[in-house]
């Protein structure tokens, strides 16, 4: 729901009612994740996408329906139902939709997540989806690390959606769980769909070179907070860099020991050296090699490469640390020029980070995209 927060959150503002569309749930092949939103407004205007374009048309029907009628909907979508193709989903895939109404009275904690949003505090949506008393369905908690506002029904449903809300929203997870009626986690009955809003993922970039400009700007067109950082203040420039969100001047190392010191670090925070000087980056890689990220890869040659991993191994790196490095960096696109290059680093912490193979579609069979 990222995408359409600050429209949902203006037209709250003005008192409008908004119909809100929530992926909550995928199986096979569904064309967007957990958390992507449509909303439609009371002029008409449709914001946001649920599936990329199969069943907008069904979901800004049932939304406008839903606004009228004040009860929400779990709807599903799929080759399995009959409607399937009436809708538009022939993708393959199943999506379970739930298309709710917002407004100050349903959601008064609005302003509130908003402004934990902007301020890149993790904060979680809960809202009841399943429950057999139609007066639970629709209930929100706003979760935070330290806090909840709202309810679900019960004290005992509220400290247990509480708890396990919090282990998905320390790993950047939006999902639905299940529960009994009265929040029994062996039980069935309830589902509740967890709406999580962390801050952005960070991309760190070392070397401010062109081939770091070129990542900054693949990083920030993929959705991370990205940094450049070098040591060298002729380079590192905030005009060098216009699609960085920072550009430090400080020795590498020294800047992600201490970012990570400070809990700014997480795993999800991706790492590109882009240095291939040994001065710079083995330092850098040391500490970097240490820390629980999502991906480090270091540019160079394979010669670098190997001189690269004797000093590590000098410096006491284990074989296990050593094994983390993508080096050297990218995947074998053929990649010639620094936007190619950023292209081919981009591709692996994709596949990575999804478990994709990096190879042709058309000479695989089974799922696609997700």
């Amino acid at each position: 729901m990222h995408d359409v927060l600050d429209e949902l959150y203006k037209r709250w503002r003005e008192g409008e009612a908004v119909g809100v569309g929530t992926v909550v749930a995928t199986f096979s092949s569904a064309p967007r994740a957990p958390g992507a939103a449509m909303l439609v407004t009371e002029d008409g205007t449709a914001v946001g996408s649920v599936s990329g374009g199969c069943v907008e048309g069904a979901v800004y029907e049932l939304a406008q329906q839903v606004v009228a009628d004040r009860e929400p909907v779990l709807q599903r979508y799929g080759v399995s139902d009959d409607d399937a193709f009436a809708v538009g989903l022939t993708c393959g895939g199943i999506i379970d939709i739930y298309v709710e109404r917002i407004d100050r009275e349903t959601l008064p904690e609005l302003g509130d997540v908003v402004d934990s949003v902007h301020r890149g505090e993790p904060v979680a949506v809960v809202t009841v989806i399943e429950h057999e008393d139609p007066e639970r369905r629709g209930r929100h908690m706003v979760v935070w690390p330290d806090r909840t506002a709202g309810t679900l029904g019960t004290d005992r449903i509220d400290d247990a959606v509480a708890d396990d809300a919090r282990g998905l929203l320390a790993n950047g997870r939006t999902g639905t769980l299940h529960y009994g009626l009265e929040g029994e986690r062996r039980g069935e009955g309830m589902a509740v769909f967890v709406n999580s809003f962390e801050p952005q993922p960070r991309m760190l970039v070392f070397g401010a070179i062109d081939f770091a400009a070129a990542m900054a700007r693949m990083g920030s067109y993929l959705g991370y907070q990205v940094t450049v950082c070098d040591a060298r203040p002729v380079f590192a420039t905030a005009s060098r860099f216009p699609d960085a969100d920072d550009v430090v001047v400080d020795w590498p190392h020294r800047y992600l020991k201490a970012e990570a010191e400070a809990g700014r670090i997480d795993r999800r925070t991706v790492i590109a050296v882009l240095t291939h000087d040994p001065k710079f980056d083995v330092p850098l890689l040391e500490v970097a090699l240490r820390l629980d990220v999502g991906y480090i890869g270091a540019m160079g040659s394979r010669r670098t490469h190997d001189d690269r991993l004797a000093r590590l191994r000098e410096a006491g790196l284990t074989d296990a640390e050593l094994s983390r490095l993508a080096s050297p960096i990218g995947l074998d696109l053929g990649a010639r020029t620094p936007e190619e290059t950023a292209v081919s680093i981009a591709a692996e912490i994709i596949a990575l980070r999804w478990g994709g193979g990096g190879k042709r579609l058309t000479e695989l069979s089974g799922r696609i995209h997700g």
